[in-house]
């Protein structure tokens, strides 16, 4: 297992949670624009990820009597739940004025969870490969830079401060590593540990696309803008089958 890799990309993941002062330096017109194309290539990379590695990969190292589809599922299953219980909060639009604060304190409980399930699957994924590690890391990139940037209004619009939303995000993001070395010591103990979390993480990837994401995309009039992207976003998921 390439722990330096897995460190360095659940790093970089983290480090997103300070996009959010971006988004107070940009124009409300541009930065829409902007998280459009975003949330649009996140679909593609998530759904790219899930179907060109994870899903594969899992039937490969498993087989296909091992109940991938079923883990697949129950991915799925998870990631709702955690939707419904915890009250994810995925808003993409800068402007959430319905978000209170005890809206925002649940936001951030929910964000903490969501990162460290991006951090064990980071792990799982590059215990199978550096190329596999990448591609998903970069399906995880692309999908929390919107969201993070949403995280940020959603805090602001709470109550919290700049500095405080900034420092809150980023103690939530750092809970990715704390995913990361969960699967390190357990992979050690348990060989076929990462095997069996990559098809629920391919659910929770596909949760996230279909229920989160994509709705996203229905308030916007650019089809063929947000179909040419969603493509890029598969493909470039593609291109990275020949990295490594």
């Amino acid at each position: 297992m390439n722990v330096l890799a897995i460190f360095a990309s659940v790093g970089a993941v983290s480090l997103v949670s300070l996009l959010g002062i971006v988004s107070l330096q940009i124009k409300k017109e541009f930065l829409q624009k902007v998280t459009f194309v975003l949330v649009s290539f996140a679909v593609g990379a998530l759904l790219g990820d899930a179907f060109i590695h994870l899903i594969p990969e899992a039937f490969e190292e498993l087989g296909a009597g091992s109940g991938v589809s079923l883990l697949v599922l129950a991915g799925i299953l998870l990631f709702f739940l955690l939707e419904k219980v915890i009250r994810w909060h995925h808003c993409h639009d800068f402007d959430c004025h319905d978000h209170k604060k005890p809206v925002a304190y649940m936001n951030l409980f929910g964000d903490g969870v969501h990162n460290l399930l991006d951090g064990m699957i980071i792990a799982s994924s590059y215990a199978l490969g550096f190329e596999i590690g990448l591609a998903t890391t970069v399906a995880v990139l692309l999908h929390e830079i919107p969201q993070e940037m949403g995280d940020f209004g959603v805090l602001i619009h709470g109550g919290f401060s700049i500095a405080k939303a900034l420092f809150f995000n980023l103690i939530s993001a750092l809970a990715a590593f704390l995913g990361a070395i969960l699967v390190i010591i357990i992979g050690q103990q348990l060989r076929e540990f990462h095997l069996y979390l990559l098809p629920i993480a391919a659910g929770g990837f596909l949760y996230i696309a279909s229920s989160d994401l994509i709705p996203e995309l229905h308030k916007q009039k650019s089809t063929w803008m947000q179909v040419i992207f969603i493509l890029l976003g598969i493909a470039t998921m593609y291109l990275l089958t020949f990295v490594g």
